[in-house]
């Protein structure tokens, strides 16, 4: 029995390490490295790719929902991408890169959030934004702190939306003309 149980762990072990590569001197997770791979296809200066789920799955050696979730989560027209997925034949998904302005992205985020914000949807965009660079670390900065909860001294009932108000209002005023 004790053999066993080796056994499986070592199976683990050796499945949770080809999850994973070195690139860089960092460990990078499997959805990495399929995000970092579709974004080289647009390097090669295209507007739009096309990718088989299935193909793309066979050669990270994984399940296509592990393709179907890292395109949901890095895909999305808030990251600046338009997905067009179709039923059948492998998958097949078309991914565009839609390039707009600073001001055009800040005004389809307000649009597009709730009227509530917890603190930690606020950091998740703020670094959106910095990975795009739409905004500077100093504006970032001025973000996290005008957001935080402990600048946010009032009930917690209407407390994520006080946060979703200034935050708005604050990237409204990152808007240029």
């Amino acid at each position: 029995m004790r053999f066993e149980e080796d056994t499986k762990s070592d199976i683990l072990l050796i499945v949770k390490e080809s999850q994973s590569q070195i690139r860089g001197g960092r460990k990078m997770r499997m959805s990495d490295l399929i995000e970092e791979f579709i974004k080289d296809l647009f390097d090669e200066g295209e507007d739009y790719i096309e990718i088989k789920r299935n193909e793309l799955a066979e050669k990270f050696n994984c399940v296509p929902s592990q393709i179907n979730y890292v395109i949901s989560t890095r895909f999305r027209p808030s990251q600046g991408y338009y997905v067009e997925s179709k039923r059948g034949g492998g998958g097949h998904i078309k991914i565009k890169k839609v390039n707009i302005t600073k001001g055009n992205y800040l005004m389809h985020i307000i649009t597009s959030m709730g009227d509530k914000l917890t603190s930690n949807e606020v950091d998740i965009f703020i670094s959106n934004f910095l990975s795009y660079n739409i905004i500077s670390k100093t504006e970032a900065k001025l973000l996290k702190v005008a957001t935080s909860d402990n600048v946010l001294t009032v009930p917690q009932e209407i407390k994520d939306t006080l946060r979703a108000s200034i935050f708005k209002n604050m990237i409204l005023n990152l808007v240029e003309d």
